[in-house]
């Protein structure tokens, strides 16, 4: 089977690689994480302008009929240059929107071109990364929706026009989808930053009144199951471009220092262990391309066994790639001034972003027995 990109990716890919290095290297990248809201919306625009935003989707659709191997591609070069830029979030969010049954057209248009930013609000305080426990609720009132919950780790709250919320609505508490502005009454944002550097915030409901036709999709527990394991499968493509960063970034750094006359790639024993980390970096890039044949499997216990392995093997590969590049820079690679240590952060917290490897252990072995873990809502 051949993996190289198509010759319209490897176009794709490589002005995107030139737009980053242009304007996100290191030191672009450390002003922009400090900088206000202007800032971001500016890289946004620019990626919308290289038809990043949209690659993923159907023609039909306002995209320009990719798959998710092309949004994987653009993932994997947003994380070899630590962008912090919600693409993750904004991706889960096509997903949602293009496969909800009540979902506005103009809107989904909108994102593919960066005229509009749809960010999920899907996960809550101590779910531990698990999207289907969900406790935020949803009270029909006559032609409309009350929602009141919190939402942890909300990404690109300064971009976004619009969230989309899941809730259960009562009284038969199943889990629906919502489409909510924004700037509605009873939305409360606190924001902060996590151990990447990314911005996140946690978003309150507090009584927030939606119209009926802001619920556009009254069952969306699969829908969510579904657009779940894309975002796990990005962020999985987000980190083997970390560890390609860093495997080759210490590569180099072991041919430029010098120890008893030589230079240290030149020790037997260090080669052995970038050799280590070379076959890790490969097992986890064999891995995603394994979670991407698995995204399009019908049946969802498949679709979730290939994503949740792929989730593991990254995980832990990630930790096993950084860890080790540290280790060989020796005290420089803990550094806030060098990159490495920025590039651990991304892998450390990408590890555990939609639930670490125990979880998805668990999950894997559920969906090979057909059957969810007990307590598991979906």
């Amino acid at each position: 089977m051949d993996f190289s990109p198509s010759p319209e990716q490897q176009a794709l890919k490589d002005s995107l690689r030139r737009l980053l290095d242009r304007d996100l290297d290191f030191e672009a990248r450390r002003t922009l994480v400090r900088a206000d809201e202007g800032a971001f919306r500016e890289l946004w625009a620019k990626l919308a302008e290289l038809g990043c935003l949209g690659a993923g989707l159907g023609e039909d659709l306002g995209g320009f009929g990719g798959d998710a191997s092309d949004m994987a591609m653009i993932a994997q070069e947003l994380g070899r240059t630590l962008a912090p830029l919600p693409y993750t979030a904004h991706v889960m969010g096509l997903a949602l929107l293009s496969r909800a049954p009540s979902a506005d057209p103009e809107i989904l248009a909108g994102m593919t071109v960066g005229e509009r930013c749809v960010m999920p609000a899907l996960l809550e305080p101590g779910a531990r990364g698990d999207l289907g426990q969900v406790a935020t609720m949803a009270v029909r009132q006559g032609d409309h929706f009350e929602i009141s919950g919190i939402k942890a780790q909300v990404e690109g709250v300064e971009l976004a026009d619009h969230f989309l919320v899941s809730a259960r609505v009562t009284p038969d508490g199943g889990v629906a989808l919502f489409l909510v502005d924004v700037t509605a009454a009873g939305i409360s944002n606190t924001p902060y930053r996590t151990v990447a550097n990314m911005r996140v915030s946690d978003i309150g409901f507090h009584r927030v009144s939606v119209p009926a036709a802001a619920c556009v999709s009254p069952d969306a527990s699969a829908l969510i199951a579904s657009a779940e394991d894309i975002g796990i499968v990005m962020t999985c493509a987000q980190s083997l471009g970390a560890m390609d960063a860093a495997l080759w970034l210490t590569r180099d750094y072991l041919r430029a220092r010098k120890q008893f006359g030589q230079p240290l790639a030149a020790f037997q024993a260090l080669q052995h262990r970038m050799a280590d980390m070379l076959i890790e970096t490969e097992l986890a890039r064999s891995m995603l391309f394994q979670a991407l044949a698995a995204l399009e499997a019908s049946d969802p216990a498949t679709r979730r066994r290939g994503v949740s392995a792929a989730k593991v093997q990254n995980a832990e590969a990630g930790m096993f790639v950084g860890g080790q590049a540290i280790q060989l820079h020796g005290a420089i690679g803990m550094t806030e001034e060098y990159v490495l240590a920025h590039l651990y952060k991304l892998l450390f917290a990408n590890a555990r972003q939609f639930g670490g490897p125990d979880l998805h252990l668990e999950r894997f072995i559920a969906a090979d027995d057909r059957r969810m873990p007990d307590g598991a809502t979906r």
